[in-house]
């Protein structure tokens, strides 16, 4: 395996389960310099033990992404241990429940824009300062289809994705002249424990779901990891303020023949 990404600091956050496990595990594999983050302490716990079984390393911190303090502690850290801090991987993020708009609890719809939307704001909020100190660097904000479309009772999470699209955006704009790429990963239906549990108390946007992917499957998490690794990969030098949507073909629109 090749080692791309040998000497760079990379903090992973929602990095206990799915896509950010994933990611964590292949940017070790790859030579960085890992830093893992998650509000599951029992799942960073089993992230470091894979990863380190490997013969990799990693250094893991409970955080709560959506607590300014929590997030300014942990890039403190990064920067204490690691001296810089060249890649940023936002991923953390929740569904919440299932609910119409009129009859969604106001303090779960908080909490879903608190974790997916507030906590890409402070990441990057405390992540740049850090990478303009180091010279440069990259950010990749987890969004989702659901930046794109509609889906029904999921008010809170669409509304927190279309934010994160939106951060990215600005985020590209105003940092990609002081040498800081931004760019978003937009995973459609992707076979992560989160995804699984929706699943379970939405089946019928599950079975749409599935029968709404071309590829008829869903995608594995090593899948999204791999494309977040080339989003913060040299190959994708010339990229700002993208969202990469990889979805099986989810959102392609028309029909089959």
């Amino acid at each position: 395996m090749s080692e791309d990404f040998k000497d760079k600091v990379v903090l992973v956050t929602g990095a206990g389960s799915g896509i950010g496990r994933e990611a964590a595990r292949l940017y070790a594999a790859r030579g960085a310099q890992v830093f893992g983050a998650d509000l599951n302490e029992a799942g960073l716990v089993e992230t470091e033990a894979l990863i380190r079984s490997a013969g990799w390393s990693i250094d893991t911190r409970r955080t709560d992404v959506s607590r300014e303090t929590d997030v300014k502690v942990l890039i403190d850290h990064v920067q204490q241990s690691a001296g810089r801090l060249d890649i940023a991987f936002n991923n953390a993020g929740i569904t919440g429940g299932t609910h119409r708009i009129e009859e969604y609890p106001v303090e779960e719809f908080d909490r879903v824009i608190a974790v997916n939307l507030r906590s890409v704001f402070l990441g990057m909020k405390h992540e740049i300062p850090a990478m303009l100190r180091a010279g440069g660097g990259v950010i990749v904000n987890t969004a989702s289809v659901a930046a794109l479309t509609g889906p029904g009772g999921m008010s809170a999470y669409a509304a927190s994705k279309h934010g994160v699209h939106g951060l990215t955006r600005v985020a590209a704009m105003e940092n990609a002249a002081r040498g800081i790429r931004v760019n978003a990963l937009a995973p459609g239906w992707t076979e992560t424990p989160m995804v699984v549990a929706n699943s379970a108390q939405n089946p019928a946007f599950a079975e749409l779901a599935r029968t709404a992917i071309p590829a008829k499957r869903g995608g594995q998490p090593q899948e999204l990891a791999e494309a977040a690794l080339w989003l913060s990969s040299n190959a994708s030098s010339y990229l700002f303020g993208q969202m990469l949507v990889v979805d099986g073909g989810m959102t392609i629109g028309g029909f089959e023949l």
